[in-house]
């Protein structure tokens, strides 16, 4: 593995988490220098398995947990609990995403571990939380988007019913968090020599990605939000549709008119986007495209309540515009965009981007050898810092790949990890 360069070299981290959030946390510690030690069962863990590319190795299972030590250990036999308690001393941060109440199951909760390193940051991620009717629900990202509403604000459909949104944003936004809190927990332990036990959820989380929705001023919000509830619940007492359930909100709360400022348009070859929200991002869109917006005074104020230009008026300039972007191609619109300083962007898949010179130019793509699935290349580290560069420390390890080092680590002898692999407590 490579040599740590990042902030959070020689910062030791036991991971026991899956699937995504609590995974791509831990590799972005590992990006930030961190030594990580995962824990898996001994099957591996779910995503490893799900999709395979070949037999124990997935691509998504390989995307979240590069730059990591593997250990596949049966968790529940109380030899493991021993090892996990021996390698607490020298940890730094323990990172836990199971079920709530698993981690007391298996001796690895926060007062058992605490006990044993009272300096110990100590990060759990559940879906909704420690306390309240759902703490011991389960859940994924799919289901905390419907919960929380990410779902039904975003409006896909599939049939007559609503979809996810891809990617698992809950999930990863939530990777974010959790590395987040970690970095800080770290730093107020430098200043005072304490650990403490952070707690992280899905929900909160998707809840805090739609701050401006969920933003209940009374003045202005309970003669609309009240009614808007109450017709709501009467729309699903009567079985209406999801569509029909929109058109309730809706009515309450509209969206905005036309807005050709703000929105994707397609071009002679493509698709490009763009995206301008103050005035002078307007009047510059304007001077890009030689079109004329009747709200933009003579003095070239703006008023966008402008008398007279309502629905209609709306319509027929976005039909301009739209027929307008179709003269020319996005790379045309886009020399045209930069000349007047509008933030604008094409339309890519993702698998564009390998090979782009910007994704190149800023070091968001890493390369490295994967020893079952071979040379690969995906995204770097999403921030660079001058001092402490961030660096990917090599792939994701084979199932179980470092588990006698860790267990030498534990204080355990060849023969004590002879011993532990006959009995079934390690792979």
């Amino acid at each position: 593995m490579a040599t740590a360069t990042g902030p959070l070299a020689g910062i030791n981290v036991l991971e026991f988490t899956q699937i995504i959030a609590g995974p791509f946390g831990c590799m972005l510690l590992s990006d930030m220098g961190a030594n990580v030690t995962k824990f898996e069962p001994l099957e591996g863990e779910p995503w490893r398995i799900y999709n395979q590319l070949v037999p124990g190795e997935s691509r998504g299972y390989i995307s979240l947990n590069r730059g990591k030590r593997g250990v596949a250990m049966d968790l529940r036999r109380p030899e493991a609990r021993e090892i996990i308690h021996r390698l607490v001393p020298r940890a730094d941060v323990v990172v836990i995403n199971y079920r709530p109440g698993v981690a007391e199951d298996l001796g690895i909760d926060y007062p058992t571990l605490a006990a044993i390193n009272p300096r110990l940051i100590y990060c759990e991620n559940t879906a909704y939380g420690r306390r309240g009717p759902l703490a011991r629900a389960g859940g994924y990202d799919i289901v905390v988007q419907s919960f929380t509403g990410l779902m039904a604000g975003e409006g896909k459909m599939q049939g007559d019913v609503p979809t996810y949104i891809y990617p698992a944003v809950a999930d990863f936004a939530t990777g974010m968090q959790m590395a987040n809190s970690i970095c800080a927990a770290l730093y107020v332990r430098e200043r005072t020599g304490r650990g403490q036990r952070i707690d992280t959820t899905l929900m909160g989380t998707a809840i805090a990605m739609q701050a401006m929705h969920f933003t209940w001023i009374d003045a202005f919000d309970d003669h609309t939000f009240g009614p808007m509830l109450e017709e709501l619940k009467s729309a699903r007492a009567g079985l209406k549709s999801f569509a029909e359930q929109q058109d309730v909100v809706r009515k309450y709360r509209p969206a905005p008119a036309g807005n050709i400022y703000y929105r994707v348009y397609q071009t002679a070859d493509g698709f490009i986007t763009i995206g301008a929200l103050s005035p002078a991002l307007r009047t510059k869109v304007l001077a890009a495209t030689g079109m004329h917006d009747p709200r933009q005074l003579p003095d070239g104020t703006w008023d966008l309540q402008l008398p007279g230009f309502g629905p209609e008026a709306h319509a027929a300039l976005v039909a301009e515009a739209e027929a307008l972007f179709r003269t020319r191609t996005s790379d045309e619109w886009m020399e045209l965009f930069i000349a007047n300083g509008v933030p604008a962007g094409p339309l890519n898949f993702i698998e564009e981007l390998f090979d782009h010179p910007q994704s190149l130019a800023n070091g968001l793509i890493t390369e490295t050898d994967h020893p079952l699935v071979g040379h690969m290349r995906t995204v770097g580290p999403a921030f660079q810092m001058s001092e402490t560069p961030l660096a990917p420390r090599g792939p994701s390890p084979v199932l179980g790949a470092d588990t006698d080092a860790v267990l030498s680590e534990a204080g355990c002898s060849p023969d004590d990890i002879a011993a532990l692999r006959r009995m079934g407590v390690i792979l």
